[in-house]
């Protein structure tokens, strides 16, 4: 008896040890988890004021865009300059495809455009005045975004539709979504615009929440859109739709456009190609396919080498 005894305080003592590297591992998580929470706090806030109803100027925008001489580097890596000299002007209405190689600084273009960061050298006009003579408030009231991966919220497919216009009606909804090309699967579900997405639209396919982000942002109705690699990670069904709804969508609109394959590229009014940091050549995909010692040339040539192969 005392032996069996012996035993099981062995196997309970020995289990109780084992439990604490299980107990440490989850410490270092949860400490882990704290250091980015205090790192979320110390980040000084945005000056945004809330203004009940935004300047008048924000909607008489044309959508013009220009970076002159833009020189950018991140808070976080100030030696490393992401973008140097960039300078480009973007008519109103103008579709302009930007391309390059991975880390080349194109979504950086796109983050500086909607203002999460300023330049720390040059300057970026919206209607030829400078950027920061207009508020963040305003300026975004303009702009859409849709990105490669799809943020929505754990409610239903109408409240994400209307997010970027709360006060939108039924019909307004309606014709955002027939207009996005999603409104042919939202009627297969019972609930139809009141069927719950799931946390971050887990419910739905890849393709599903790009058409809810297109609808979403046709219904705000921009001046200035921004597509970053918006269909980069789609099979080619659902490319094929979501192309269609990006059509609609950028139709009299200034677009930029982050482009993944050369669909999009080819449609560009002119097409921006970056390399490391810098805007290289400039063209449509007809003048820049000329010049066969150039960077875009080479980048459609490994495409069209390569079935599926993304072009940046």
């Amino acid at each position: 008896g005392l032996f069996i005894s012996f035993l099981l305080y062995t196997v309970m003592i020995g289990a109780s040890f084992g439990g604490i590297a299980a107990q440490y591992s989850a410490i270092q998580k949860a400490l882990g988890a704290v250091e980015s929470v205090l790192d979320i706090l110390d980040v000084e806030a945005e000056d945004i004021p809330i203004i009940e109803k935004s300047l008048e100027h924000a909607f008489d925008l044309e959508g013009s865009i220009e970076f002159s001489d833009v020189s950018f580097a991140y808070p976080s890596r100030p030696d490393v300059q992401v973008l140097q000299e960039v300078k480009f002007r973007i008519e109103p209405g103008e579709q302009v495809a930007v391309v390059g190689p991975s880390g080349a600084g194109k979504s950086t273009i796109a983050s500086l455009i909607l203002g999460f960061y300023s330049p720390q050298a040059g300057s970026i006009l919206i209607d030829n005045a400078e950027y920061s003579s207009y508020s963040l408030n305003d300026l975004r009231s303009t702009m859409a975004y849709v990105p490669q991966e799809v943020l929505l919220f754990g409610g239903t497919i109408r409240d994400n539709i209307a997010y970027g216009k709360p006060n939108a009606t039924q019909e307004d909804i309606i014709s955002a979504a027939n207009k996005a090309q999603a409104m042919e699967f939202i009627s297969r579900f019972d609930l139809g615009l009141d069927t719950l997405v799931g946390d971050r639209g887990i419910q739905l396919s890849g393709g599903q929440k790009q058409r809810i982000a297109i609808a979403r942002a046709l219904l705000k109705d921009p001046r200035i859109l921004i597509l970053d690699e918006a269909t980069s990670s789609l099979d080619s069904a659902s490319e094929s739709l979501v192309q269609k709804a990006l059509e609609t969508l950028m139709k009299g609109r200034t677009s930029l456009v982050i482009a993944h394959r050369l669909s999009t590229v080819r449609r560009a009014d002119k097409i921006l190609v970056v390399h490391s940091g810098r805007v290289v050549e400039t063209g449509t995909h007809d003048e820049l396919i000329a010049r066969e010692d150039g960077i875009y040339a080479e980048l459609s040539k490994l495409q069209d080498q390569n079935a599926g192969f993304d072009l940046v």
